[in-house]
């Protein structure tokens, strides 16, 4: 990977192209480091942590913006939540479903109608972060007209901060390389890591003060990383291929098909999506319980209590409930890309078929029982990957700063990046950079 970004540094446009991507990144992290009129600094660091709510997930989404309240809090969540939206409703509407097949002008139609459910959706979120701020008084303006300018210039400022970020994701696509929203939540997640190597050192000093554990720790932690990143590789790469043999016809008085090809079936098809769905899922209570911090009082309502703390990232029951819900969103996922029905009578549409199995209902129902079993594979890597931190944590007893989330994402975003580049470079006949 490192060999193919020196060579595309060799070529001028690949060249342009990456510096206008690192550009645009640099914009991005400048936007999440910039305040917003009438807010604290630090406005909600006491309401984060390691419990797994949903405030958590969007501040590494943002990389720290959210908890600091700047232009960047939001980033690219109204958007993802508005591309998942879409692509659920693509399956349940034929209108969107039609949309869908009519190839590149159906396409930028489905990405308009995105862009602007993401747009209402930054600014109900807007909304609601700004009633968040003011239920913690962290804002600093007078009531009356006043507080009605200030919350004016709140929620159009984080709307319009979320947009701005969209909008430098679609440049990325236009003029970079890669892909604009992925990468941009790559480089929220690479701008934690400072955190994670100050608990690294933090763990250093406290084992040469003389706590042993943490010198089986660290070594623990750093070979799971390791091990989690080559199969991360591994089965980003890995694919089922289904052979098909293409029939021979005379079409006049030429010859058409007689040709073998395959059928790819990735075995991680559905990505980070499956996490997203079931961190959104899990992360409700642990939620609600932020807005409600009397209810946390074990004292008081020791059931709320008890409730509450089930779902935090360190608990048990959240490690069962999140490989189980991973689990479930993969195979729901793999459920509305793939329709082996259709994939049949492509096949047979085409003079297409699989070797040993009939067109028609024999062929769907094979690649119906390939489909299962590479799903299955899959979603017990992803669960695996995801739960591992919390099962560390739960056994250890210490936090994990590098969930398995932020693991699939970077290392996965990486490979698409440099796939991106070697794409290129074969497409200008640059062989000789790719041997």
């Amino acid at each position: 990977m490192f060999t193919t970004f020196r060579n595309a540094w060799k070529i001028e446009d690949l060249r342009k192209k990456l510096l206008f991507t690192l550009l645009v990144i640099v914009v991005y992290r400048l936007a999440c480091c910039m305040p917003v009129p009438f807010i604290s600094s630090d406005a909600l660091t006491n309401l984060l942590g390691d419990n797994g709510s949903l405030l958590d997930i969007m501040d590494m989404f943002s990389g720290g913006a959210f908890s600091q309240a700047t232009l960047g809090a939001l980033a690219v969540q109204p958007y993802i939540n508005a591309s998942i939206i879409i692509q659920l409703l693509t399956v349940a509407i034929p209108a969107l479903e039609n949309l869908a097949k009519e190839g590149e002008e159906g396409r930028r139609k489905l990405t308009r109608i995105t862009r602007y459910t993401g747009a209402g959706i930054a600014l109900a979120l807007s909304f609601g972060y700004y009633w968040l701020l003011r239920s913690q008084g962290v804002l600093s303006y007078t009531e009356g007209f006043s507080g009605v300018f200030a919350a004016i210039v709140i929620i159009l400022s984080f709307a319009a901060g979320s947009m701005f970020i969209q909008w430098l994701g679609e440049q990325i696509d236009q003029k970079g390389i890669g892909n604009g929203i992925s990468l941009l939540i790559f480089a929220g997640i690479v701008s934690r890591f400072g955190s994670m190597f100050n608990t690294v050192r933090t763990y250093i000093t406290l084992a040469l003060a003389g706590m042993t554990k943490y010198f089986f720790f660290l070594p623990l932690l750093l070979i799971l990383a390791l091990v989690v990143i080559v199969l991360i590789v591994i089965l980003n790469a890995a694919e089922r291929r289904i052979p098909v043999q293409y029939a021979k016809r005379v079409v006049g008085r030429k010859m058409y098909g007689g040709q073998s090809s395959h059928i790819p079936i990735k075995v991680n098809m559905s990505g980070v999506m499956p996490i997203i769905f079931a961190s959104a899922i899990l992360s409700i209570p642990s939620t609600i319980g932020t807005f409600l911090p009397g209810l946390n009082n074990q004292t008081d309502h020791p059931f709320w209590y008890a409730f509450f703390h089930l779902f935090h990232s360190n608990s048990g029951f959240y490690a069962v409930m999140y490989f189980i819900l991973i689990i479930m969103f993969n195979y729901f996922y793999v459920a509305i890309q793939y329709n082996p029905v259709e994939i049949a009578n492509n096949l047979r549409n085409n003079n297409g078929a699989i070797p040993g199995y009939r067109p028609g209902k024999p062929t769907s129902d094979f690649i119906t029982k390939v489909l299962g079993k590479i799903t299955f594979t899959g979603a017990l890597f992803l669960g695996v990957v995801a739960s591992l931190p919390s099962i560390i944590s739960m056994i250890t007893g210490l936090p994990v700063s590098l969930g398995g989330t932020s693991l699939l994402i970077v290392v996965g975003v990486a490979l698409d990046t440099s796939r991106s580049l070697e794409s290129y470079m074969l497409m200008r006949h640059h062989k000789g950079f790719l041997e």
